[in-house]
């Protein structure tokens, strides 16, 4: 059976003609017919070519792999018992699950703190990032999260200042910045700068250091969508020309008259911008650490893609042997704003393989006596129960998890409710909860509270839209723990999981759910089996006692 969906998907906008008859391996209609329109990918392709490579339409989607992988997180189930509990007090009355502490801290020195143990783990220069920016950020500050500012933000804002080849201001970075430390409480949460190839180039992390007081820089390798780098569409021939004089590729070519004339008569509406795939050696790592440090970052990360498991031991090695402060690693499949489609369904180690080969390099150093970063892990994670079965299958090495599109919906539904409400368009399956923004979010009286009447009023909708997000992922995740009697994060185990096949156990040495427990069940019963020889030999005892008394 095949484990791809070939040739057509709502991601390219494209379908087959004989949509119930598909051959499996080509995704080709079974009868391919002359004078056809060309619906299907390969049709497509051959008028529009290139084009068809990437999810469709840029700037108001995100996207993720459809691939049916062979093993994912539903193939774990959480486990639960009757007795004891971890972090609290053995105690029906106090041993309830708003007790549930979901506070996180990483750092070297333990600095960085989370009230949610997850983070969104870069978002960067697409118009779906850029547009929707002022919910995440605000949300994401709010609820005492982390958010990463993703690569090529300054190098593509036309308004970033460049002067011998160094960033010295911006407009778009210093806004995403602000934004966040503006609505930042009680020092919880945090804001991360991500660089690239180009954006190392351009000394963006130095001046978001200098310039914009970020703590927390970080280091990208790559991402779980692709093995290439980040990549967007340009509808402007002037912004295509600046992007690449900035260094950027940039296709077709913006400077060549021919492809000027050819955008001016409409033949093609966008040109492409892509980044440079990073080339990692152990010196130059070493040493581009040592610049950050001496530039004043508090805190470094690392972020990898779903690269070879050599790749991610030398991402786990390094990260270790140069003292960061947390590595994420984000499995194959998405998400992203622009990928090719085919290399997002198709290449790297999918979530559940690389996360337990990540767990068993990690393991390894940590036996060792070396340095183990914060790990986070990323690749699909939407709900809490994939939350809570992502922090235990990495246990006690993995901190948190990385989301990106879920939070990215969260907001830009949010945001598009606001904007029903000021026009007075509300849909029927919205408008049976209210007709304002305080009877639809559930979240608004706790907010109104928090931040008082002006400052609630000045809140975004999709920043309420992403924290009532967040409210139902942390409530979740605090149920789920006392389930399992798990009343700290610090004590999630592996052991809190049981793999439903044996693929599955076979992958992520978490055990089958048949052998879960049973030495102990077999020491259970074969203790009660004495107790009752030994009640049955004491009776008789007793009863030839009295016998004999006879």
């Amino acid at each position: 059976m095949s484990l791809s969906r070939i040739n057509t998907s709502a991601a390219t906008l494209t379908k087959n003609r004989t949509e119930g008859s598909i051959q499996p391996m080509s995704g080709m209609c079974v009868t391919c017919v002359d004078g056809c329109i060309g619906m299907c990918e390969i049709g497509k392709s051959a008028y529009r070519g290139h084009e068809v490579i990437y999810p469709q339409p840029f700037g108001v989607i995100t996207t993720a792999a459809e691939k049916m992988y062979p093993v994912d997180y539903s193939h774990f189930n959480i486990m639960g018992g009757v007795v004891g509990a971890w972090g609290i007090e053995a105690d029906s009355d106090k041993a309830i699950f708003p007790k549930v502490n979901l506070e996180v801290h990483i750092g070297h020195d333990g600095g960085i703190k989370f009230r949610l143990p997850w983070i969104i783990p870069g978002i960067g220069s697409t118009n779906i990032a850029k547009n929707n920016w002022e919910g995440l950020a605000i949300g994401s500050a709010l609820a005492g999260t982390g958010l990463t500012i993703g690569e090529n933000v300054a190098g593509m804002d036309p308004e970033s200042v460049i002067k011998n080849g160094k960033v010295v201001d911006t407009v778009d970075l210093k806004r995403r910045v602000k934004l966040y430390q503006d609505h930042q409480r009680d020092g919880y949460g945090a804001i991360i700068v991500q660089a690239n190839v180009e954006d190392t180039r351009l000394g963006v992390h130095e001046y978001a250091i200098q310039k914009l007081g970020v703590q927390i820089v970080e280091m990208k390798w790559g991402q779980g969508a692709k093995n290439i780098g980040g990549e967007v569409k340009i509808r402007d021939l002037k912004k295509a020309q600046m992007l690449k004089d900035r260094g950027y590729v940039v296709l077709p070519d913006p400077t060549d008259p021919t492809v000027i004339q050819a955008f001016e008569r409409g033949a093609f509406r966008e040109f492409e911008r892509h980044s440079r795939v990073g080339m990692v050696e152990e010196e130059a790592f070493a040493r581009r650490v040592e610049e950050l440090r001496r530039a004043g970052a508090k805190y470094i990360f690392l972020k990898t893609g779903a690269y070879r498991p050599i790749a991610l031991a030398q991402a786990v090695l390094l990260a270790s042997k140069y003292k960061l402060d947390m590595l994420t690693v984000d499995g194959a499949g998405g998400g992203t704003g622009m990928s090719p489609w085919r290399m997002m369904n198709e290449w790297g180690v999918p979530p559940v393989e690389l996360h337990s080969l990540c767990y068993r390099y990690v393991k390894q150093l940590s036996e060792k006596g070396m340095h183990v970063p914060a790990i986070t892990v990323a690749g699909g994670f939407t709900f809490e129960d994939q939350i809570f079965k992502g922090l235990a299958m990495g246990a006690p090495f993995v901190k948190m998890v990385g989301m990106a599109r879920a939070p990215i919906a969260a907001a830009m539904v949010g945001k598009t409710i606001g904007q029903a409400i000021e026009k007075g368009e509300l849909p029927v399956y919205v408008a049976r909860f209210g007709a304002n923004q305080d009877e639809i979010f559930v979240t608004a009286a706790e907010l109104r509270k928090e931040l008082g009447k002006s400052e609630y009023e000045k809140l975004p909708t999709g920043a309420i839209g992403l924290f009532t997000y967040y409210e139902r992922l942390a409530q979740g995740l605090r149920q789920l723990m006392a389930g399992s009697r798990k009343f700290s994060l610090s004590h999630i185990t592996r052991d809190d999981l049981a793999s439903l096949t044996r693929e599955c156990a076979e992958i992520s040495d978490i055990p089958y759910i048949m052998d879960v427990d049973r030495q102990q069940v077999e020491r259970l019963l074969r203790s009660a089996g004495r107790a009752k020889a030994k009640a049955k030999k004491a009776a008789a005892k007793k009863t030839g006692s009295r016998r004999a008394r006879r």
